[in-house]
C-alpha cells in the first residue's frame, strides 16, 4: 500500500482526515500511566506514550485506553509498526520528552499519533526484525551508555544509560506521590559496578511498567537501565546519583536477549570485563536488603 511519513504528515495534517499508513520503530517508551477518577466512569482509564521515528524524523504516539492492556507489553523499543486508521492530534504540552540517543535526529513536536479503539479504530500490525528490509530507511535504536569514571564530570539531570553488576539491592520502599496524597511510588536502591572506578553506580530505581524485573533485582545479576536521570545531592559531600525517568526501561539476566543494547560497544566492553572477574570474589563483597538512608544526613545539627 501507498505510505506516508511522519514529515510529510506534519506538513498536511490539518488538510486531511485520513491518513496513508505509517511504516516507523519504536525508539523510547514511557511507563504506563493511569489517570482514573472516581467520579469518570471509564472503563480503562489507561494510557501510554512512544516515541516513534522513520527516515524523515521522531514523533510522539499514544496509546489509549482499552489498547494499553491488550499490545503495552508487545510494543518494545526497537519495535517496527505498520500503522494504518490512526488519528493526528495537537501534542499535549506537558509530557516529558526522553533524550534521543541521535542527536541529529529531527523531532516533530508539534503533533502527536493517537491510537484509539474506535474514532478510527486503530489497525496496528508489529513487523518481524526479520522481514525488515534496509531500503525501508528506518533509524537504528541508539543509547548514551557511560561508565561509572565517566559518571562524575556529568551536569545534574543528564540523561544516560548504564550497565553494571549489582553489589547491593535494597528493600522496596514506599514515597508520597503529594504531601498528604493517598498515592504512592515504589522505589529500591541499587549498586552497581562497571570495572571503571572503586566507585558503583548509585542507583534509584522506581517501580516502571515492569514488575516482574522491578522485583527480581538481585545481587550478582546484570542490570540495564536506561533513560535515568543525573542527580547532584547539594550537601558538602556532594554526592552523584541516579533516578529512573518517565521513560526508564530496567532489564535484569532473562531479558537481555534481543534488546538493541547489545550491540553497543561499551556493552560488550563490560562483558568483556566481567569474563575476567571471579564470581565468588564479587559475591563476598554483595548485600541485599535493609535499610538504606540516602542521601546521607550531615554528620552535625549544624550542618543542617
Amino acid at each position: 500500500s501507498k505510505l506516508t511519513n511522519l514529515g510529510h504528515l506534519e506538513m498536511t495534517w490539518r488538510s486531511r482526515v485520513h491518513f496513508h499508513p505509517l511504516l516507523v520503530r519504536i525508539l523510547h517508551k514511557s511507563r504506563l500511566k493511569y489517570y482514573g477518577k472516581p467520579e469518570k466512569k471509564m472503563d480503562m482509564p489507561y494510557q501510554a506514550y512512544f516515541e516513534v521515528a522513520d527516515g524523515s524524523g521522531m514523533m510522539s504516539m499514544v496509546l489509549w485506553n482499552s489498547l494499553c492492556p491488550e499490545w503495552y507489553h508487545s510494543l518494545k523499543v526497537g519495535t517496527v509498526l505498520l500503522l494504518d486508521k490512526y488519528a493526528i492530534k495537537s501534542s499535549y504540552p506537558f509530557k516529558t520528552h526522553p533524550t534521543p540517543g541521535d542527536s541529529q535526529m529531527k523531532r516533530f513536536a508539534t503533533i502527536e499519533i493517537s491510537l484509539n479503539v474506535r474514532d478510527p479504530p486503530t489497525e496496528i500490525n508489529i513487523i518481524p526484525e526479520e522481514m525488515v528490509k534496509p531500503e525501508w530507511g528506518l533509524p537504528e535504536v541508539k543509547y548514551r551508555f557511560i561508565t561509572r569514571s565517566e559518571l562524575d564530570d556529568l551536569p545534574h539531570n543528564h540523561s544516560c544509560d548504564v550497565i553494571g553488576l549489582v553489589t547491593f539491592v535494597g528493600r522496596a520502599e514506599r514515597a508520597r506521590k503529594r504531601e498528604h496524597s493517598e498515592d504512592f511510588w515504589l522505589y529500591r536502591w541499587a549498586h552497581a559496578i562497571d570495572g571503571t572506578s572503586d566507585q558503583p553506580f548509585i542507583l534509584e530505581l522506581f517501580a516502571t511498567s515492569q514488575p516482574d524485573v522491578f522485583e527480581r533485582i538481585h545481587p550478582m545479576t546484570y542490570l540495564v537501565c536506561t533513560q535515568m536521570r543525573v542527580i547532584l545531592t547539594e550537601n558538602s559531600s556532594r554526592t552523584v546519583y541516579l533516578t529512573t525517568s518517565n521513560e526508564s526501561q530496567i532489564f535484569i539476566k532473562g531479558w537481555h536477549n534481543g534488546q538493541p543494547y547489545t550491540k553497543d560497544a561499551k556493552v560488550k566492553n563490560f562483558i568483556q570485563w566481567m569474563k575476567s572477574q571471579s564470581e565468588a570474589d564479587q559475591l563476598k563483597k554483595a548485600v541485599i536488603g535493609g535499610y538504606y538512608p540516602f542521601p546521607r544526613p550531615p554528620d552535625s545539627f549544624l550542618k543542617y
